[in-house]
């Protein structure tokens, strides 16, 4: 039978009539002066009702004290099942809880914050940890060096200037020239100490993130490392959550977003208390006998027999 059918039933009318004893019970389980007129009352079941009244307690608008009473066959003493207090259809109710990690959202991490990454999380992947590297007597090895020496000569055959209109197909400078990588002029030294001091100034160490950060980028899985020299110092923020997403970073840089931030060092404990079992405490049965002390039993005994 559904919910609608059971609340749609004619309530029973000694349970319905038990008003006086669904308050009581209401005001036992609310503190005194909170319990309002009574709101109406619903049939839960045969010989089961359930009376509401309304909370007058601040901060619960829309609130009611639900008492259910009900009674057994045959009988007309009605007995009071439970008593709670439920929201009502207009009750001002706290928002659903969301999650800390639905929550948080990218710009919300500033300085100190610390922002621990999941074990599993999906963006980040174990490093490399040598398993894909052919042996260096390998065939795999020895083609390798050899792609690599063809290449460099290739980029080093001379500037773009010197070089053919049309680099012969197949070659590096063929599919450079393809993409529209063949530049006429590169960032002088002038340039490349420029930008990195800004990037150094914006999301450097010297900025109150990174001094307040768990560790540096060097050694967080969501840099991204770049190519030529600047590269040495400088890399890619990936994380979403880092003020410095999208960024060139110093590899001196740091958040609370650090990817092993969540490998928190444990708090110490302390040592177990230890019981020593093997010792021995030497306890005396008897006091010992000076000038002042009384004979003991034994003694005594001794000189009654010496006596007789």
């Amino acid at each position: 039978m559904s919910a609608a059918t059971t609340r749609s039933r004619t309530p029973d009318r000694l349970c319905a009539e038990a008003v006086d004893l669904a308050r009581t019970a209401a005001e036992e389980a609310a503190a005194p002066g909170v319990v309002g007129e009574h709101a109406g009352l619903v049939a839960e079941g045969d010989r089961v009702v359930t009376h509401y009244f309304a909370c007058m307690e601040l901060g619960y608008r829309g609130w009611r004290w639900a008492v259910t009473v009900a009674r057994a066959s045959r009988a007309k003493i009605v007995t009071v099942d439970e008593a709670a207090l439920l929201p009502g259809p207009d009750a001002v109710l706290a928002p659903e809880w969301v999650p800390w990690s639905e929550r948080l959202r990218p710009g919300d991490l500033g300085p100190g914050d610390l922002l621990p990454t999941d074990a599993e999380d999906l963006r980040l992947e174990p490093g490399w940890s040598g398993e894909d590297e052919p042996p260096p007597n390998s065939v795999v090895s020895e083609q390798m060096a050899e792609l690599a020496e063809a290449e460099d000569a290739e980029v080093t055959g001379g500037s773009p200037a010197e070089q053919a209109v049309t680099p012969p197909r197949g070659t590096i400078a063929a599919v450079a020239d393809e993409l529209g990588l063949r530049r006429a002029r590169v960032l002088s030294r002038y340039g490349l100490h420029t930008a990195a001091d800004r990037w150094e100034e914006a999301f450097g160490p010297k900025t109150p993130m990174a001094q307040a950060a768990p560790a540096a980028c060097v050694s967080c899985g969501f840099l991204l490392r770049i190519g030529g020299s600047l590269g040495q110092a400088f890399g890619v923020c990936a994380n979403e959550f880092s003020p410095a997403d999208g960024r060139v970073v110093s590899l001196a840089y740091g958040c609370g977003g650090h990817s092993e931030a969540a490998v928190m060092p444990k708090p110490p404990q302390p040592a177990a208390p230890v019981i020593d079992e093997t010792r021995v405490d030497p306890f005396p049965l008897r006091p010992t006998a000076d000038a002042g002390s009384v004979p003991v039993a034994d003694d005594v005994a001794s000189a009654d027999l010496g006596h007789s």
